[in-house]
């Protein structure tokens, strides 16, 4: 597996290694060893699958709060995502900025999530297929989202959005939060 950090400490794009041969190949997806040693949490409390039927739908933008804040090992395993993840931890030189990863069947990427990121996703294929391994057992009185169209993130996602859901639509905007 080779990790790369992107330009929000912490959060990585994990990429297998495939040995292949005549049958085709074999990869390790997930090592909890290899996570630790880069300062990862591995801990898996959760897995999580979700099936998307329309192209363009929006999942998301979904973190929980201490003690249950989780971090998140997300993969396609069918179709294709635009993964968005927002770095909400206000001690972070990079508090507020967001990253978008391509992760599809083909490429066979994972994406880790720190805690205390909101994490959402919006589908590029019809039946697209996600796995999530997820640290931190769903718990709702510590669950929150952000707007996939919050005007204060800025996220361009890549196609016109045709589905959110009616709970993700509702979260309030930033500036809502702030007059509160």
């Amino acid at each position: 597996m080779r990790f790369t950090e992107t330009d929000l400490p912490g959060a990585f794009v994990v990429e297998i290694e495939p040995r292949h041969d005549e049958r085709g190949f074999f990869a390790r997806t997930f090592d909890a060893r290899l996570l630790e040693e880069h300062g990862m949490n591995p801990f898996v409390a959760q897995r999580n699958t979700s099936v998307t039927r329309r192209t363009g739908a929006i999942r998301g933008m979904h973190y929980q709060l201490p003690p249950a804040a989780e971090t998140k090992f997300i993969r396609c395993v069918r179709g294709a995502i635009r993964d968005v993840i927002v770095d909400l931890r206000e001690d972070s030189p990079t508090y507020m900025r967001h990253i978008g990863v391509d992760l599809t069947e083909e490429n066979r990427r994972a994406l880790y999530v720190p805690a205390l990121f909101a994490h959402g996703f919006q589908t590029l294929a019809d039946d697209t297929e996600v796995d999530y391994l997820v640290s931190e057992y769903y718990t709702p009185g510590v669950e929150r989202g952000l707007r996939h169209d919050d005007p204060a993130l800025g996220i361009e996602w890549p196609l016109p959005v045709t589905v959110v859901s009616d709970k993700d639509r509702a979260w309030p905007l930033l500036e809502e939060r702030a007059a509160r």
